[in-house]
């Protein structure tokens, strides 16, 4: 109820006019409803994977029924099919009524950028990350502020990564010194012994990441759904006790939170 049940889906909005929307989850349908009321001078939308929890909101994102829309969407490189092919597997019967290919919109498809581009006022770039299947994060810079996305990533899957070279730890070039960084944070402690292997991480490992990377702020993201507020607010305590912080710098992500990066500096609102 306070941190919400939307699926992964994050609004970043440029100082040159683009929105970039970090994965489909179900919360691109209400996304989609606020662009129409707000519009983007592009949408481009970048897909960390294909799990079906990060892709389930695409059919019902409005502005794909615009005649004359284009919309970019990214996601991770395949050796077997083309991002295309495997959008259409979803966005067509029987899994849903309208094909990818009759859509009004424009989309164009694009694979993660491994080298850095401009898209606007921003600098992106994408880096292959440890989960089941092609998964990648993703860096965002723009008027020297950053951010990175990581919402289903297991770094510390058979390693521990006090021991380990950096260039050596998953995901760690994208999210080395950023403002913030959206992380999975999916388990417990205590339950991931139970779930080794599985793509996510616990809050030992989500905290021991972040100060690898010297991340200025950590936002607590993929909540499992399993979890009551109350539990969330139990590994929010834990992780700032982990981090010897005062609460400044770690935060559980919640349906709604806005972050503002500036040259003023980074502030948040609920």
């Amino acid at each position: 109820m306070r941190y919400g049940g939307n699926t992964s889906c994050v609004e970043v909005r440029l100082d040159s006019g683009e929105v970039l929307i970090l994965d489909a989850g179900t919360g691109l349908r209400p996304l989609g409803v606020a662009l129409e009321r707000e519009p983007a001078s592009e949408i481009h939308i970048l897909l960390s994977h294909l799990h079906l929890d990060h892709l389930q909101g695409l059919g019902f994102f409005r502005p794909l029924f615009h005649p004359g829309a284009d919309v970019h969407l990214w996601g991770p490189p395949s050796p077997v099919q083309s991002l295309a092919d495997r959008i259409a597997i979803y966005l067509s019967p029987p899994l849903f009524p309208v094909r990818l290919v009759d859509l009004p919109a424009r989309v164009i498809f694009h694979d993660a950028p491994e080298e850095a581009i401009t898209i606007g006022s921003a600098m992106v770039r994408a880096a292959k990350v440890a989960h089941q299947g092609p998964t990648v994060g993703y860096r965002i810079e723009e008027g020297g502020r950053s951010l990175a996305y990581l919402p289903d990533h297991e770094p510390s899957l058979g390693i521990e990564l006090a021991d380990q070279p950096s260039a050596w730890i998953s995901g760690h070039d994208i999210a080395a010194g950023v403002d913030v960084l959206f992380h999975d944070a999916q388990y417990g402690d205590d339950e991931y012994p139970n779930h080794v292997g599985w793509g996510h991480s616990c809050i030992g490992h989500v905290v021991a990441f972040a100060r690898r990377a010297g991340v200025a702020r950590l936002m607590l993201f993929h909540h499992d759904p399993y979890h009551t507020d109350l539990e969330l607010e139990v590994l929010l305590a834990e992780a700032r006790r982990q981090w010897e912080t005062d609460g400044e710098r770690v935060h559980l992500a919640n349906e709604g939170m806005t972050i503002v990066l500036d040259p003023a500096g980074v502030s948040l609102s609920a």
